[in-house]
């Protein structure tokens, strides 16, 4: 299948300057294509990653992606998609995120049996440009009355947009031309917001290289859920790609919950999975909706594609205890991720009977309830029942010293820390 075929089959395409041009360049010869991500964080979301996975589709069919990471555009800030202004960064923290944002790039990207890929930074060409031949060689090429006319410039005139984050297209466009004229790239990628941003590139390259030049851009769709919000987001915030940040288990989590009327468009974004596979866990959505196959695939693959192996097993043992009630099962680490998000309290790690215990920690109200839970079984630590009022709670029951976890009810958990 064409590589722009199967995009289209993953409804991965928003818009395109010229589809015919582009499939015919693609059929003939293996391309460079680019996207680029400004360093405005030290991690990822899984926001940024649409347009990337849809680099990583091109390398898969054989051509040569080019991962821009904005060390000169960050320092700007992009206005896409936002109502005022950015907060500029320091330089040092703008090279902190560019040193995260590359690590993360190689690990997801960079791979032993693939070494096609190019990591670049534009502060690298764009830093010894002094003003005067940033206005004469670039500025010349652009009308003040088409950067008006562009959307992310249009929508920001009733609120405000400084000359700073009003030249950003200039800067992204220097971008798009050194790399086609440096690294042969012929493609740029990039989100629905971007497209101002890449046909300004286009002109410039055609201003400066002739109008024969062959260059395209390719913009993904905006990615709504189906309840119309925005993807990616929870009610903890965004889903990142660092696991300091989110956990993999967390991760793994936010994927197995997907809806079932998002779960099939996800799995054409977000995996390499071929078209009979997603297919066949289509008709499962419809078929045995409760099974979740669709799911707990798209889980694994994501968690296994930004994690690795070792901690897709690591979230899934996390899921499989929670569900059991098996919680001895964990290390204390596991702990620490699978509640992460629960109720947490801290207990000294002198003994104490149970009831006393329950009360100082601040899970029960009062010694009356806590003796009518236990009494009814209703208190459970580390998943075993607790019948006896007489019980002592010692460091002896924390997993790994460090961990006490008590279940009130059927659901009801709360993480206890010994300090």
């Amino acid at each position: 299948m064409n590589i722009i075929d199967e995009l289209a089959w993953r409804e991965a395409i928003n818009q395109q300057t010229d589809e015919e041009g582009l499939r015919k360049l693609v059929d003939e010869k293996s391309i460079s294509l680019y996207c680029g991500v400004d360093p405005t964080g030290d991690s990822m979301h899984i926001g940024h990653l649409i347009p990337f996975m849809m680099l990583k589709r091109f390398q898969l069919a054989g051509h040569k992606p080019v991962i821009l990471i904005g060390g000169a555009t960050g320092t700007i800030g992009d206005p896409s998609g936002r109502q005022s202004e950015r907060s500029l960064q320091t330089m040092e923290q703008v090279q902190a995120n560019v040193d995260a944002l590359t690590a993360q790039m190689k690990k997801l990207f960079l791979t032993d049996a693939d070494n096609q890929l190019r990591l670049v930074n534009n502060y690298d060409w764009t830093h010894q440009l002094n003003v005067i031949d940033f206005l004469r060689d670039f500025g010349k090429n652009f009308s003040i009355n088409a950067m008006l006319a562009k959307d992310v410039v249009a929508s920001r005139l009733d609120s405000g947009i400084s000359f700073t984050e009003f030249s950003y297209q200039i800067l992204q466009s220097i971008d798009f031309l050194h790399l086609y004229q440096n690294e042969d790239v012929q493609l740029q990628i990039g989100g629905s917001d971007q497209w101002g941003n890449i046909t300004s590139g286009l002109d410039l390259i055609r201003k400066k290289e002739g109008s024969e030049a062959q260059a395209f851009g390719l913009t993904i769709p905006l990615m709504l859920k189906a309840d119309g919000t925005k993807f990616g987001k929870t009610a903890g915030g965004a889903i990142w790609l660092d696991p300091k940040k989110t956990t993999p288990y967390e991760f793994y989590q936010f994927w197995a919950n997907t809806d079932d009327r998002d779960v099939i468009k996800y799995l054409k974004y977000f995996t390499f999975l071929d078209k009979a596979t997603i297919e066949a866990l289509a008709e499962k959505v419809q078929t045995e909706p409760h099974k979740r196959e669709a799911q707990i695939t798209l889980a694994e693959e994501m968690t296994r594609f930004v994690h690795s192996e070792e901690m897709l097993e690591q979230a899934k043992r996390i899921t499989a205890a929670l569900f059991s009630g098996d919680i001895k099962s964990l290390s204390a680490d596991e702990i620490e991720q699978g509640f992460k998000e629960m109720p947490t309290f801290e207990a000294s790690k002198d003994s104490k009977n149970i009831v006393d215990w329950l009360v100082d920690v601040g899970i029960e109200p009062s010694k009356r309830q806590a003796r009518e839970d236990i009494t009814s079984g209703a208190i459970s630590l580390n998943g075993d029942r607790v019948n006896e009022l007489e019980s002592e709670v010692s460091v002896d029951l924390a997993i790994e010293g460090r961990f006490i976890i008590v279940r009130k009810g059927k659901k009801k958990y709360h993480l206890v820390k010994l300090v």
